[in-house]
């Protein structure tokens, strides 16, 4: 065949047109090709084989008949479940591992308090807690020394220096040499700043050891709890402390 008749003959053939749409099936969408209703028609009788094939071997089955698989079965709310099988624990390794975790809490307890220690010597804390405002208290006798009292001349030091609680000369000491420590008012309010911020760094690790020393002790009764004694609950948990138990007394041999 020539390539010329080939050619008049795709001329010849009249343009494949789609069906067209029934005015009445508009509301229910475009018609589906051949080729999806063979691929429906296919996925139907899988479907209808399969369900058959069950029913055949539900008829098929023994009534008589168990595997060990039927005790981690069960059926809720219909849909089929498979318990998991619990992980088998000693109450020695429980023990142990209650054990590991306190060390662990302990070890960074611990490291938790020598960099509280190590903040509280750079500040010079005194208050543990570091929550009290530092105060100085005079004690006078009368109403009249309380109306004429004066500061500067209780501490013998110069005005200006009243609100300094820290390397607070005095007259004397002015008088020999002069004023050591910074004196520009920006600088000062700097170092304050960093100083506000180291109290707020010290006061969190304090909490956050605190935090530990809890979880310790809560750890602590819950491996006590693995002991088989009878016991009586005297206290409930709370976020600060753990629950208090009482014990039956035991002779140890």
């Amino acid at each position: 065949m020539s390539a010329a008749f080939r050619k008049a003959a795709k001329a010849r053939q009249r343009p494949h047109r789609e069906r067209a749409q029934p005015a009445a099936r508009t509301k229910l969408g475009l018609l589906e090709k051949k080729k999806d209703y063979r691929l429906r028609a296919h996925d139907y009788h899988k479907k209808q084989n399969a369900l058959r094939a069950l029913q055949k071997k539900a008829l098929d089955k023994n009534p008589d008949e168990f595997y060990f698989k039927m005790i981690r079965a069960e059926v809720k709310d219909g849909v089929h479940i498979i318990k998991q099988p619990k992980d088998e624990i000693t109450p020695e390794q429980v023990k142990l591992m209650r054990t590991q975790d306190i060390k662990y809490v302990e070890m960074k307890r611990v490291a938790e308090a020598k960099k509280i220690e190590h903040l509280k010597a750079e500040l010079h804390l005194l208050d543990a807690a570091g929550s009290a405002a530092g105060r100085h208290l005079f004690f006078v006798d009368t109403e009249r020394e309380v109306r004429e009292f004066d500061i500067a001349a209780h501490l013998d030091t110069v005005p200006e220096l009243v609100d300094r609680v820290y390397n607070r000369p005095t007259i004397a000491t002015l008088q020999r040499e002069a004023v050591k420590g910074p004196t520009d008012p920006a600088l000062l309010k700097k170092l304050a700043q960093q100083r506000k911020n180291q109290y707020d760094l010290l006061r969190q690790r304090i909490e956050r050891e605190k935090a530990m020393f809890v979880i310790s002790q809560k750890i602590q009764t819950r491996k006590d709890l693995l002991d088989k004694t009878h016991k009586v609950k005297v206290k409930k948990e709370t976020t600060t402390a753990p629950a208090i138990y009482k014990f039956k007394f035991q002779r140890k041999r």
